[in-house]
């Protein structure tokens, strides 16, 4: 690679001046073949920029030179936030900033990878003159950009030449008039003189989206823009210029074309929002924060277009300051200045803010407004207030759950909040609870309420304190008192209440037994009333289950009308419960009950019983106990234990059974002799209850005695079952016997009378009508007995009446039939063996002993 010797370095030139500097400089060329030395051929480079850069933007090349193309180096930049280095030498902007007026220097570091040998060079970067301050005449000279030359080894091979500079952006301001298209510069080749060139830029806005924003002469290589550029949409194009021959084969290396577009002030800031929305406490100290309002601007950040600053133009209302709050004009941060919010007084300010860029400049900067809302919130710094010093209501004696009284404050706080709620309590006036006071959610108002029975005759009226404060305390500072404090004052109504006896339930104790016509007990009521005119109570039965009892209806004296039985059924653990009423004669008639409570003392009025009342044993004298117990109806001492023994007459009882006591309540029933024959046997049996005196009775069991088998179970299946009915079942069987006889009555009379009709009409019957040995032909449907019978006969005059005396047909003295008396047996019983009957077993028994026994 040769260098131009005599030249100065091409970083410092614009690329207008390049090609002067070039073909005015004496050319001196040192070639790499001839002296090489490996690190940076300048100890300083010295760049001319634009102050604005972007993220990415090249700014210069370095140019390190290596004498072995194996090596392979690092760059590094002190200043790695601001500057970045590639792999090729070339110097970008790490982030978008603006440089500062004064000059930027920083160093670059380059570093073999493999010797950790390290070389480094300075980097001096100055501001460039904005566009106008250009000269008229360079801007109408058309700058040109040189294609570097490349070098022919011996070998005659084309080598490409490494590029040690870059061509400084070429800066287009945004929005340009025209005329378009708009000369830019010139690309040339110095080899254009002995080959025909043919130029060509390839990136976005050339060849790639959006296409054709740029274009080149390929003969002239002439660079142009051909309409307005928005830097708000691209802010940079990057291209790549080429030169090739006729033949399409590049002559050159393609070099970088950066073209910045320059930001002009073409765009207004604008607010987030139109319309924001902010808070805060009244009574606020002066530097409360409030709120952020934040404006964008299109332009670019970085430079005055896009620089912002904010004001605040007007407050509304003005009160009680017009400066209440103030903005940074930087941060849009809003904060408050004055003291004196008062939420009650203004509830909202509404602040007009304007954006201005150029930073603020209101000769040459673009604005716009917003309107910021600031609602002043509430706090706790109202206590509520009663609206009258005494408050008045009255109640219904005995009435509960009713509302007497509203107690009515006024807050100017924020209505359905903490700091507006109001919450009541009594502080004097009521020791006993009776009252209880409620908010209205709505209305905030008091509700003095009724909670337990007033007596107007105890109390006729109530003097409550009262006192109200919000659910929230007070805010700091406040010179009100807390609470609120009030008087209630509420009458009592008297209202005619209802009788009440006393006691009630009232108990009385009673033998039972007592006759109808005794006086009981007197059982009154009482009125409440003491303060209304009335007569005096009138009494009456309610209830009385076993009908008793009767009540005078003035004196409330109790008489019984029946005798009081302790076994009645109305009775419930010895005691009877009887409810009676009492009325008075107020407006509207109240009345009240009482229960009479009558404990029913035991006497020895009922006889012990036997239970159960049938029994079954075997004939034979084991096994043949039988269990019985004695029940009373009354209660100790007049019940048990009982004495149990058999009566001496009829003897057999005695001589037949006998009977054990096992417990007080409990006997046991056997036999006393060895066998009797299976029957049913009634056995009296006397029981004695304990009573003073005592009280005996005589039972009957009746007792089934049956044949048993070896476990003691009775077999004389038939004889018990017949033994075992009932009363109840032996009355059912006699009346189904007779409904059957009045059947078989009714159905024997009704064949007699048939026999007489029958009898009668033949008397009727003409002798030569007989048709008892005629065969006749039914053949016919109408007439039959109509025709024949009963009807005929009373109507013909010659018939004989019912009741006379009818002479029938003698039969004859003798007949065919045999009599009914030679159904008789063909040999007596006593020629029969009936031994044979013994071996069918016990059932057969007694017929054995009977038919088999001989003469016996």
């Amino acid at each position: 690679m040769c260098r131009i010797a005599g030249a100065p370095p091409r970083s410092l030139l614009p690329p207008l001046l390049l090609l002067a500097a070039l073909q005015q400089a004496p050319i001196k060329a040192t070639c790499e073949g001839i002296l090489c030395k490996t690190g940076f051929p300048e100890d300083v480079y010295n760049a001319v920029i634009s102050r604005g850069l972007n993220e990415g933007q090249p700014l210069l090349n370095v140019g390190f030179r290596s004498c072995d193309e194996k090596r392979k180096v690092q760059f590094e930049s002190s200043e790695p936030a601001d500057f970045r280095v590639g792999e090729d030498g070339v110097v970008y902007a790490a982030r978008s900033f603006q440089l500062s007026t004064d000059p930027t220097e920083f160093i670059i570091y380059a570093q073999d990878k493999e010797t950790q040998q390290q070389w480094q060079v300075v980097v001096k970067l100055s501001i460039k003159p904005t566009f106008a301050e250009h000269s008229e005449k360079d801007q109408k000279k058309i700058e040109e950009i040189v294609f570097p030359r490349q070098q022919y080894k011996p070998s005659s091979h084309l080598q490409r030449q490494k590029r040690d500079w870059v061509i400084p952006p070429i800066n287009l301001p945004e929005n340009s008039r025209g005329p378009f298209p708009q000369e830019l510069v010139r690309i040339r080749s110095d080899r254009d003189k002995s080959l025909s060139l043919r130029y060509s830029v390839t990136g976005p806005g050339a060849d790639q989206p959006p296409t054709g924003i740029f274009i080149i002469n390929p003969i002239s290589g002439q660079l142009s823009v051909t309409k307005p550029l928005d830097r708000e949409q691209i802010a940079s194009f990057h291209l790549r210029a080429h030169a090739v021959d006729v033949n399409g084969n590049q002559v050159e290396n393609p070099i970088d074309i950066v073209i910045n577009v320059i930001d002009m002030n073409d765009n207004r800031p604008e607010f987030l929002h139109q319309v924001w929305n902010g808070t805060v406490p009244e009574g606020s100290k002066p530097g409360t924060y409030v709120m952020t309002v934040t404006a964008i601007d299109a332009d670019d950040p970085n430079a005055l277009n896009g620089m912002l600053r904010y004001r605040i133009l007007s407050q509304a209302p003005s009160t009680p300051s017009p400066n209440m709050f103030t903005i940074n004009n930087e941060t849009g941060d809003i904060i408050t200045v004055a003291a004196g919010l008062d939420r009650e007084k203004v509830q909202q300010y509404t602040l007009i803010i304007q954006a201005t860029d150029m930073e603020g400049n209101p000769t040459y900067g673009l604005s716009n407004t917003a309107t910021a809302v600031i609602t002043v919130t509430d706090v706790n710094d109202n206590p509520p207030e009663f609206t009258a010093m005494t408050f008045y209501g009255e109640v219904p004696e005995n009435r509960v759950d009713v509302i007497v009284a509203n107690l009515t404050v006024t807050d100017k706080d924020q209505p359905h909040t903490p700091a507006w709620n109001a919450m009541y309590r009594m502080t004097g006036g009521d020791p006993t609870g009776r009252f209880t006071i409620l908010t209205d959610p709505n209305s905030n108002d008091g509700l003095v309420t009724v909670v337990k029975p007033i007596d107007f005759e105890t109390n006729r009226m109530f003097v409550l304190t009262v006192a109200a404060e919000n659910q929230v305390p007070l805010a700091k500072g406040i010179q009100h008192p807390p609470q609120s404090t009030a008087t209630v004052s509420i009458t009592v109504i008297d209202v005619n209440e209802s009788p009440y006896f006393v006691p009630n339930p009232k108990l009385i104790r009673q033998e039972e037994g007592l006759l109808a016509g005794n006086m009981l007990t007197t059982f009154t009521a009482q009125d409440p009333d003491r303060y209304m005119q009335q007569t005096a109570l009138r009494y009456s039965k309610l209830s009385d289950p076993a009908n008793w009892l009767k009540i005078d209806p003035v004196s409330g004296q109790i008489t019984t009308i029946a005798v009081l039985d302790r076994e009645s059924q109305y009775v419930e653990n010895n005691m009877y419960n009887a409810t009676f009423l009492a009325s008075d004669n107020g407006i509207p008639p109240m009345s009240g009950t009482g229960t009479l409570q009558i404990y029913l003392l035991d006497i020895n009025d009922n006889a012990p019983q036997v239970h159960p009342q049938e029994a079954t044993t075997c004939e034979t004298l084991q096994p043949n106990a039988t269990n019985i117990t004695a029940t009373d109806r009354d209660i100790d001492p007049n019940a048990g234990p009982f004495a149990f023994e058999l009566p001496e007459t009829p003897p057999s009882i005695k001589r037949n059974w006998t009977i054990i006591r096992i417990s007080g309540d409990h006997a046991q029933l056997s036999l006393r002799i060895r066998f009797l024959e299976a029957g049913i046997y009634d056995v009296p049996i006397i029981i004695t209850d304990s009573g003073n005196p005592p009280k005996s009775s005589t039972s009957i069991l009746k007792v089934k005695v049956c044949q048993c088998d070896i476990n003691g179970d009775c077999t004389d299946v038939d004889r018990i079952v017949g033994a075992g009915l009932g009363t109840g079942a032996i009355i059912a069987i006699l009346l189904c016997i007779i409904i059957l006889l009045i059947l078989v009555l009714m159905f024997v009379v009704w064949m007699k009378r048939r026999d007489k009709e029958r009898q009668a009409k033949q008397l009727l019957i003409d002798p030569e009508d007989d048709v008892r040995d005629n065969i006749l032909k039914y053949d016919e449907e109408g007439g039959g007995e109509e025709d024949q019978g009963l009807k005929a006969a009373d109507n013909d005059p010659t018939a004989p009446p019912y009741d006379s005396l009818l002479v029938f047909d003698y039969e004859g003295s003798g007949s065919t039939a045999g009599s009914l008396s030679s159904l008789n047996s063909s040999s007596s019983g006593g020629e029969q063996d009936y031994d044979y009957l013994n071996d069918w077993g016990p059932r057969f028994k007694k017929l054995a002993d009977m038919y088999g026994g001989g003469d016996d």
